[in-house]
């Protein structure tokens, strides 16, 4: 009974985490529309819209990029993201780069884009994605390794869904 209890209380401290978290179509959107009101001040600024105007309009536009980067935390932190970040503190050995050679040149890659299926091939996969405190993938998606950089990808489409750079050391 008792840890029924504990386990109810620690899913209710969770859950609003979880449920403030932005989804990433909505963070899509606000991100869109952050580079929408850019726009807008910057075609005041070559009109030659009053001064006290382009102003207001500039702290708009600072204020939605500092809510848009909390709402970035915000999500990081409902997912666990993070916690690698401190693993890999303490374990600098388990993060060694190795002698690890690819027969690829070295290519940053970002989110969104589709890879050769080269760069995701199974040699590269990560097999225990907890090893390094990483975020469980979900189906049809791997962790895989790019040099020193990490890559999570959805290997039946080949698109890039998040990056990791310098996870290695």
């Amino acid at each position: 009974m008792r840890k029924l209890i504990i386990g109810i209380l620690m899913a209710a401290t969770v859950m609003p985490a979880t449920a403030m978290a932005q989804s990433p179509g909505e963070l899509r959107r606000d991100r869109q529309d952050i580079r929408q009101e850019q726009r807008e001040l910057n075609r005041s600024i070559r009109r030659g819209d009053h001064p006290r105007e382009v102003r207001e309009q500039a702290r708009d536009v600072r204020d939605a990029r500092r809510e848009y980067r909390e709402d970035l935390r915000d999500r990081d932190r409902a997912w666990g993201r993070n916690d690698w970040r401190n693993h890999r503190q303490g374990n600098r050995a388990l993060y060694a780069r190795g002698n690890w050679r690819a027969p690829f040149r070295y290519q940053q890659f970002r989110t969104g884009v589709r890879i050769q299926p080269v760069y995701y091939s199974q040699r590269y996969w990560i097999a225990d994605p907890w090893r390094y405190r990483l975020p469980r993938p979900g189906i049809n998606q791997r962790w895989v390794r790019n040099y020193d950089d990490l890559m999570l990808v959805d290997v039946r489409r080949g698109i890039v869904i998040d990056v990791i750079r310098g996870f290695y050391w």
